[in-house]
């Protein structure tokens, strides 16, 4: 069989990337495994599920399945605008949080151009800015929170079109106020764009959250469906941003990526702020669990403002890594970061009481087995 990789048809830039995604999927996982994952807790998902009103409104639209979507999503986009009290113009829709940033990277960068980001901050940010030949630059993360004054200061030095910052914070669970937000942003450089990654913000203290204002051209803010209201796997996100960057992305975007179940569902859950309210307190309650399965265990857990927490396991890199190997071994599902120290981490998504029964069950024999095999 041909190496794809030398394919001469494919770009220098294309023929130069390595056949690799951000995340192995839990279904790629399955396949592999030859059995399904007991408990499905490494993807940040809401296995609480959607609004009921969700549910209806998807029974509703699929006889339409037939149409396209409105290209425009403008009821989307309008109920968007009314929530955050913007205009529409500041609003975009699109394929998660995932497509929007594949298309902001190829709006501003080109091959060679400057980004920054957090050492083991969220890698499909880096694909898109490999996929489109820019050049990333990492900070530390400090005491496990992403650096804001670091990343701005780093933008300045080699001259960065984007700074990536995701606040609460994926993989770590943490946050910064807004205020810290805020004053990173006045010290930003002229050239720069700060790329403010708010997938979170459902579960966040109010404090954390800045004030949205679509007027300002330093900042786009990034929002999605698939965690608070459940739907994951309609891929539906939006961006807040100036007027003028928000049109730039139609001149790259997928008119027709976003199906019209996809609008009709993302709309019926932000009609439905009681169930938002309803999963966001059983998320906080599964928090609440998995720190006491850590505890019962000997372990830490961080403070965590998202739908997941990370778990202390103690030591470094190599045994938390076992102690993942361990629980998908006994059919539960996690990830974890992939840089130090980050990495003496596991990362578990919030889950039903369930769920959280089957990682009790499974933790304590993980860690004898993971302590068993490390290193004397």
């Amino acid at each position: 069989m041909a190496d794809p990789q030398n394919d001469p048809r494919l770009t220098p830039l294309a023929a130069s990337l390595p056949f690799a995604v951000p995340f192995v999927g839990p279904e790629t996982q399955v396949r592999a495994r030859g059995r399904p994952f007991a408990a499905r807790l490494g993807a940040n998902e809401c296995g609480f599920g959607p609004s009921p009103a969700v549910v209806e409104a998807l029974r509703a639209a699929a006889p339409e399945a037939w149409m396209y979507g409105d290209a425009e999503s403008r009821e989307l986009r309008q109920a968007l605008a009314d929530h955050h009290g913007v205009p529409m113009e500041s609003v975009i829709v699109g394929e998660g949080i995932d497509g929007l940033l594949g298309y902001l990277v190829r709006l501003l960068v080109a091959p060679g151009e400057a980004v920054v980001t957090s050492a083991g901050a969220y890698p499909t940010f880096n694909y898109h800015v490999a996929g489109y030949g820019g050049t990333l630059h990492t900070v530390p993360y400090s005491g496990d929170h992403e650096d804001p004054e670091a990343l701005v200061a780093r933008a300045a030095e080699v001259g960065a079109k984007l700074v990536y910052l995701s606040n609460p914070d994926n993989p770590m669970g943490s946050w910064h106020e807004a205020g810290r937000i805020e004053a990173a942003l006045d010290l930003l450089p002229d050239h720069a764009l700060l790329v403010l990654d708010e997938a979170y913000a459902d579960f966040a203290p109010d404090a954390a959250i800045p004030p949205v204002d679509p007027a300002d051209r330093r900042l786009i803010r990034m929002r999605t469906f698939s965690k608070a209201h459940g739907l994951a796997g309609l891929r539906v996100g939006y961006a807040i941003a100036h007027p003028d960057l928000i049109a730039a992305f139609h001149k790259v975007r997928n008119h027709f990526g976003m199906c019209r179940l996809s609008q009709a569902a993302a709309l019926a859950s932000l009609r439905d702020p009681d169930h938002l309210a309803q999963t966001v307190s059983r998320v906080a309650e599964a928090r609440q669990a998995l720190a006491r399965i850590a505890a019962d265990n000997g372990l830490s857990t961080l403070p965590s403002a998202t739908n997941f927490v990370a778990i202390d396991c103690g030591a470094g890199g190599d045994f938390a890594r076992a102690v993942l190997r361990e629980l998908v071994a006994r059919d539960i599902f996690v990830r974890m970061p992939g840089v130090a120290p980050l990495d003496r981490c596991i990362r578990v998504s919030a889950g039903t009481a369930r769920d959280m029964a089957a990682l009790a069950d499974a933790l304590p024999q993980a860690l004898a087995d993971a302590r068993a095999a490390a290193p004397a």
